[in-house]
């Protein structure tokens, strides 16, 4: 009997996975132990076996696209057998809830099919954390002619504003989302296909739930870079290109300058053939005052020559999530935290000895992590996550290190932290910072922390309490380090301290366990010379 294959829960977050490549064609026979396909989860790449044996039936999913978890994705049998009704079989489950639940009357909504040619382009998962995207704007209007390489619309995410590509060649024939409006994943934006095609009576069966298949659909992919990396020419910055009494800019430059006020008149552009681009909206400088970015409400009736006034601010995919999941962590893990006070003085003296010979400056933010990555490896309670059930005990050490960006708060990791030096340590650490503030950083290089630093300490923050980010039990707050007069001998002197905080969730952290944990920390960073042997 024909046996169905799908696609495997892979990784504890993720929602679906890539098709890589196929290590088998259809008609091919395959033992059990035998790899299918190489799946590209949001955590790595990994390999698919069927686990059973036979022939090679079917292929759902192409290379290259993607399949949701417990999608078909392939079919094993014997040779020639039929299996086709397999591909509409309900899961065990349903086949019980169907025997059990009376019949009704109740007719069931009638299926549309999607027109001969025609293809769905879908809300993409472009983060590890993303639920919605938001339209920006649109690049292409209904009856558009569009090209497979074309970029349709730049949608905001939590964690980047992005091109989405729809890849397909054909006529726009349908908009789903408006600019300005979220989809939520997987929900259709746009149809593409032949001229003159009528999606109408597919779209509102698909609005009325009525289709569940997804045939023909396209989940697009993310463009190989975000549209905050315009292409730069050699040139030095020139006029902006007007044609046909517009002004040539990218549609975030345009956004943003909307949003700040500016007047894209006055910009010079620095893209090719003087195209104006975030960078130049960035670093704009205005000759006189310029005009609110967002319009106050004020009340009538001001008092005294004074009137109440405010501004709404519409809320980033970056800030949703971040409400969500802090909101998530602070409600739900209780918190308890633990201060310390670490003398610094030993720290000061060592990293100016360690710049004179490191490749690369070395701050003391890299000293942290690394310290705290060789106290984790100590105390691997600490480098764990609670799931519910179970607590998982992290073998690796992936450290966490938050950045602050005006839209809200990213955390690029540190892979491997505890087996890297310092000076690999501040280059890992340098270019993630610098992909992250330029909005190029990638979903991997800011997913699968085990722990997290957040650090207040340049800003002149002396202590504060972090949330926990999940899926971390724990959070340590650095704070600045600052002078201290304490006793020295039979008088008095200077001493450099620093307060660290950690935030340990009680479910899977006790306090004693965090207290030894700051105890290891301590010794490392006031003896950092520790750290090198």
């Amino acid at each position: 009997m024909a046996e169905v294959i799908r696609m495997p829960l892979l990784s504890d977050t993720m929602t679906e996975g890539k098709i890589i490549a196929w290590n088998k064609n259809i008609g091919d026979n395959v033992k059990a132990d035998d790899v299918l396909a190489d799946v590209e989860t949001d955590k790595a790449t990994m390999e698919v076996n069927g686990y059973v044996d036979g022939t090679l039936l079917y292929i759902g999913v192409p290379a290259g696209e993607a399949a949701k978890v417990n999608q078909i994705i392939a079919i094993i049998g014997k040779a020639g057998e039929d299996y086709k009704h397999l591909l509409d079989t309900p899961k065990a489950e349903e086949k019980v809830a169907a025997v059990e639940t009376p019949k009704t009357e109740t007719p069931k909504p009638q299926t549309v099919s999607l027109p001969t040619g025609a293809k769905e382009i879908r809300m993409p998962l472009l983060s590890d954390t993303m639920t919605e995207g938001k339209i920006v704007a649109w690049h292409k209007k209904v009856g558009d002619v569009v090209k497979a390489d074309d970029a349709l619309a730049d949608v905001e995410t939590d964690k980047a504003t992005m091109e989405v590509v729809g890849y397909e060649d054909g006529i726009l024939l349908y908009i789903g989302v408006e600019a300005g409006n979220a989809a939520k994943i997987n929900e259709i934006i746009a149809i593409v296909g032949k001229a003159g095609t009528d999606v109408s009576a597919y779209v509102a069966a698909e609005k009325s739930g009525a289709n569940t298949a997804t045939s023909n659909v396209v989940v697009p992919e993310v463009a190989a870079q975000q549209i905050t990396s315009e292409p730069q020419s050699n040139s030095t910055h020139s006029s902006p290109i007007i044609t046909d009494q517009r002004i040539k800019a990218s549609p975030l430059a345009k956004k943003l300058a909307a949003d700040k006020g500016i007047d894209l008149m006055q910009v010079n552009g620095s893209g090719d053939g003087g195209r104006i681009t975030k960078k130049d909206i960035d670093s704009f400088v205005p000759s006189t005052a310029p005009v609110a970015a967002k319009t106050p409400t004020a009340v009538a009736n001001p008092v005294g020559g004074f009137a109440e006034s405010y501004t709404d601010t519409p809320v980033t995919q970056m800030r949703k999530v971040i409400a969500r999941r802090l909101g998530e962590s602070k409600f739900s893990a209780p918190h308890f935290y633990l201060t310390m006070e670490i003398n610094m003085d030993n720290a000061i003296t060592s990293r100016v000895s360690m710049n004179e010979v490191s490749p690369v400056k070395i701050s003391f933010n890299d000293m942290i992590i690394k310290a705290s990555a060789m106290a984790l490896r100590k105390h691997p309670d600490v480098n764990s996550s609670w799931l519910g059930d179970v607590i998982r005990h992290n073998h690796h050490i992936h450290i966490g290190s938050a950045v602050a960006m005006p839209e809200g708060l990213i955390v690029p990791v540190i892979r491997f932290a505890d087996t890297k030096t310092l000076s690999q340590i501040a280059a890992d650490a340098n270019e993630l910072y610098a992909k992250a503030k330029d909005k190029k950083i990638q979903p991997n290089e800011f997913s699968g922390n085990t722990f997290t630093i957040s650090n207040l300490g340049m800003m002149g923050i002396e202590e504060f309490t972090a949330i926990i980010n999940p899926p971390d039990s724990a959070i340590l707050a650095v704070g600045a380090i600052s002078e201290k007069v304490v006793k020295k001998g039979d008088g008095f002197g200077v001493t450099n301290v620093m307060k660290l905080t950690l935030s340990c969730d009680h479910r899977s952290v006790d306090g004693a366990v965090g207290a030894a944990f700051l105890q290891t920390l301590k010794k490392y960073l006031e003896n950092p010379v520790t750290m090198l042997v």
